[in-house]
């Protein structure tokens, strides 16, 4: 009476095709695990001018025995004869006036000092690799130091590149008082190209920092697809060793 107890064919077995290319396809998948190896730039950069930046600020700090005819100014300070010429924020009209400016953009190159010697200091003693400049050769570091190294990175990027436009700001915004009365020449040779280098190289170390970090978000979303996680170029990378990795690879003797 029941007609499903003789039934004439067996049901078809289930279609697992689409399973397994997805697990297929779960496999193959690269499985990316995020490094920060800095640019060969920003190395370049941080070596020359952090000395040029204490230099700079002992020269503010110093004042007036920094200046000409002051008890430091030679030899340390011989330069600032000239460019205290160029640039009155330098020179003895803003001095002379109590200008503030000076000393609270020195102020913040201390902190700024402070911290790229921190993020130095992380990555030389965090780190894995050799101190050279070729690609693929330079020292990186991975996990929690890694993100922290490349977070301070990008924070103090962004405070060199915003304290020197606002320098340049203040400057256009105060009718060029310290500078306009330089010619054409030696304001592009003594003002523009010095000072423009710490515009143009933090810009940079921004794109460079930034990308990092955006990588490393991608990679903890499980993105590769999404407009930005491409731009990180997470899908034609080999995904680099880790730090951890390396150093959870078992042994012989283990």
């Amino acid at each position: 009476m029941v007609a499903t107890r003789n039934h004439p064919t067996n049901f078809p077995p289930p279609d697992l095709s689409q399973s397994k290319a997805s697990a297929t396809r779960a496999r193959s998948a690269p499985t990316y695990q995020w490094i920060h190896t800095p640019k060969a730039l920003t190395l370049l950069w941080l070596i020359v001018s952090l000395p040029l930046v204490v230099w700079d600020t002992g020269y503010v700090v110093l004042r007036p025995h920094s200046m000409p005819g002051g008890k430091w100014h030679r030899p340390f300070y011989t330069p600032y004869a000239l460019y205290g010429t160029v640039d009155y924020v330098y020179g003895w009209p803003a001095y002379e006036s109590g200008d503030g400016f000076t000393m609270a953009q020195s102020g913040m190159n201390v902190l700024e000092t402070i911290g790229y010697l921190g993020y130095l200091y992380i990555f030389w003693m965090h780190g894995e690799g050799q101190w050279v400049l070729a690609k693929g050769q330079r020292r990186s570091i991975g996990g929690g130091w890694g993100g922290l190294a490349c977070l301070l990175g990008f924070a103090l990027s962004i405070l060199t590149f915003s304290k020197t436009m606002l320098y340049a700001l203040n400057e256009h915004f105060s009718d060029y008082r310290n500078i306009g009365h330089n010619s054409f020449s030696r304001l592009v040779f003594l003002y523009i190209i010095p000072n423009g280098a710490w515009i143009i190289l933090p810009a940079y170390m921004i794109y460079a920092f930034g990308t990092d970090i955006l990588q490393g978000l991608s990679i903890a979303g499980g993105d590769q697809v999404s407009k930005p996680a491409r731009a990180t170029k997470l899908n034609s990378t080999p995904p680099p060793a880790t730090v951890a990795s390396k150093r959870s690879t078992p042994t012989k003797d283990d």
